[in-house]
């Protein structure tokens, strides 16, 4: 009988950079929230952390049940458990996620909106982050003017890792990515007049800084709350227990 496939630890891992925070929109690989990892032959159980207890359980919802999803998606996984620690709604949050109960199935009457609509709402955000993002760093590698900038499309942009990450959050929330397109547009992705661009990237600008400076407090959060115990650089603890023999 030949041995089932496993997976390796790095896969795991990439799976779990693939989540993000929704407010942050950074990986929660890298923001530390992967706490810990242990692999055996049955499958793999992944623990959570936050930087305090009382973050919002809707938020650490959709990055538990996020971090579920992306690990059932790695061949040989087997069967996985994710558990949130130390947070006020840990047990209401993992029965949810053992039970496969849904965000209002775990929070019911508690649930103000479906995950559908939060997920968005964050994603969107993200967006006209990375809209102002792009839009910074074109004006500092071209010719183009200010009171040009509503003339921009995404066919001008100069390849690279703002372009790319503007494009990943337009085709998540559904937005256009023809080249033709214009890069500086509403939540809606319709175009704006030439007076109503700089306004835009003011709001944007101020979106994009407010979630830099969230990730910065919520690192530094992180690190108190856990100081001494453990590792909160980004690398989770790993336990690989596997036999990996044949079955």
């Amino acid at each position: 009988m030949t041995a089932p496939a496993l997976c390796t630890e790095q896969d795991l891992v990439a799976a779990l950079s693939t989540v993000l925070d929704p407010e942050l929109d950074a990986p929660i690989t890298e923001l530390g929230f992967v706490r810990s990892m242990t692999i055996d032959d049955a499958g793999v159980v992944v623990h959570l952390r936050l930087p305090t207890a009382f973050c919002s359980p809707n938020f650490a919802y959709l990055m538990a049940a996020d971090a579920l999803d992306a690990l059932r998606m790695v061949d040989g996984a087997g069967e996985v458990r994710v558990l949130l620690d130390d947070h006020h709604d840990s047990d209401k949050i993992n029965a949810g996620l053992a039970a496969d109960a849904g965000y209002v199935g775990t929070f019911g009457v508690e649930a103000e909106e479906s995950l559908h609509e939060l997920r968005r709402t964050f994603l969107v955000k993200a967006h006209a982050a990375a809209m102002e993002r792009c839009v910074e760093a074109h004006l500092k590698h071209s010719d183009l003017s200010v009171d040009d900038l509503h003339k921009l499309t995404l066919g001008d942009l100069v390849p690279g890792k703002e372009k790319e990450a503007l494009l990943r959050r337009r085709m998540r929330i559904g937005l256009s990515m023809c080249p033709a397109s214009r890069v500086v547009v509403d939540d809606a992705g319709r175009r704006l007049l030439p007076e109503q661009v700089p306004m835009r990237l003011r709001f944007a600008k101020s979106v994009r800084i407010s979630m830099e400076g969230n990730a910065h407090f919520c690192r530094g959060l992180l690190a108190t709350r856990y100081a001494g115990s453990e590792s909160v650089d980004g690398t989770p603890r790993i336990h690989d227990v596997r036999t990996r023999s044949s079955r």
